[in-house]
């Protein structure tokens, strides 16, 4: 059984690596590909400029895809598939330790140990060393670019520029996400790493919008300038989005979405009975105490309900900030998509609540918390950027 596996067993590192080299070569062909057909006149720091923004898209695009199959692999109890690190058994793929899966699997079929949690948990670290792949080559090409750029941009192409150090200091988060993800394995789903570790993708997420602003073209004219009243309110919501999905991961990571399973009361009552000392005892094993005993079914209510409550405060932040930019021209569309996160959001967390948890809804919620850091880290860069932007002359014909 898993007890007798060495936690780490490094000999499939090499064969691990060339999946992803392989995996991230497929997008880094299809942006070479695509961005075949830059001007020939065009300016080569330009065209670097361009093909660069584009890989950051793609990584982007694929790191929200890996942030899917994160949840889905945590939701469907995947994430011990296999029990040791960075392989599976110490093989690249589970067919090379099937034997020891299928011995875990008839000592134990429902347990953490089957055939299908193996390959679901292994193509989450495959997907997951493709990102890497792809955030190496972003991290190169930004030093490169930089090493060539022209000492005579305007500012305007300045402030769009290239950032390698934002690039390195993804480079180093991607890997910080490597390290909890052995961690979220090794140390048996221990709820505080796994927290931080779906915390962190939401960072590592935050990183890549702010490289794809970054390397966008400030406008000459801005569309429409934001309040420093409303900035503020934004960054405001922004920071309670984060504590709640802090929150959210520490509920779905102690399994406390089902210790309330009436909406919008719990357990028939508006204020259940709840232990706060035991919910958020930071540091201790998936349901235990630190002291070994068992964790109170007050301490999970006590998870959820404050999830629950903080869920109004920042829904009805997102409403009031989707509102004020519809009002703004210019960001009307903005306010819009808040409003469509903010109520997906609710669909989804209620639906966890009264339907049982399906899957759907709990992936579906994760994706609809992915979209809101995109849209607020997009919405507070792009006014920022904007606001202090000095519009390149024109010269008069």
């Amino acid at each position: 059984m898993s007890t007798d596996v060495d936690l780490y067993n490094l000999s499939p590192t090499a064969h691990l690596l060339i999946v992803g080299a392989l995996i991230a070569s497929m997008p880094l062909a299809w942006v070479w590909w695509r961005s075949r057909h830059v001007r020939a006149g065009a300016h080569a720091s330009e065209a670097k400029r361009q093909r660069y923004g584009l890989l950051v898209t793609v990584t982007l695009f694929l790191t929200f895809d890996l942030i899917l199959f994160g949840a889905f692999t945590r939701l469907t109890d995947s994430g011990l598939g296999c029990p040791d690190w960075p392989g599976c058994y110490g093989a690249a793929t589970p067919l090379g330790a099937a034997a020891q899966i299928d011995a875990a699997q008839t000592a134990m079929p429902t347990g953490p140990v089957t055939t299908g949690k193996a390959w679901i948990e292994m193509v989450h670290r495959y997907l997951a060393s493709g990102v890497g792949g792809l955030i190496l080559v972003m991290c190169l090409m930004a030093w490169r670019t930089r090493s060539q750029r022209n000492t005579g941009t305007t500012e305007s192409e300045a402030v769009a520029g290239v950032s390698p150090w934002v690039a390195t200091f993804t480079l180093f988060w991607v890997c910080v996400q490597g390290a909890f993800g052995a961690l979220t394995v090794t140390m048996k789903l221990f709820p505080a790493i796994v927290t931080l570790h779906l915390l962190g993708a939401m960072v590592l997420l935050a990183l890549l919008r702010v490289q794809q602003i970054q390397v966008q073209p400030a406008k000459a004219q801005p569309a429409g300038q934001l309040s420093m009243g409303l900035w503020v309110f934004l960054v405001a919501v922004f920071v309670l989005v984060w504590v709640q999905m802090g929150l959210g991961a520490w509920v779905s990571t102690n399994y406390a979405v089902l210790a309330c399973q009436d909406f919008p009361t719990c357990q028939g009552s508006w204020w259940p009975a709840m232990n706060f000392a035991q919910g958020f005892e930071w540091w201790r094993p998936l349901g235990l105490r630190s002291d070994g005993q068992p964790i109170a079914f007050e301490a999970l209510t006590a998870i959820h309900y404050v999830h629950r409550l903080l869920a109004y405060v920042v829904l009805a932040g997102l409403a009031w900030a989707g509102w004020r930019l519809r009002q703004t021209q210019g960001w009307h569309m903005t306010g819009s998509l808040l409003w469509l996160a903010g109520g997906w959001q609710l669909l989804t967390g209620v639906s966890n609540v009264v339907l049982g948890w399906p899957l759907a809804a709990a992936v579906s919620h994760t994706g609809g918390a992915a979209v809101t850091v995109l849209l607020l880290t997009g919405a507070i860069l792009r006014a920022r950027r904007d606001r202090y932007v000095i519009p390149s002359k024109v010269p008069l014909s």
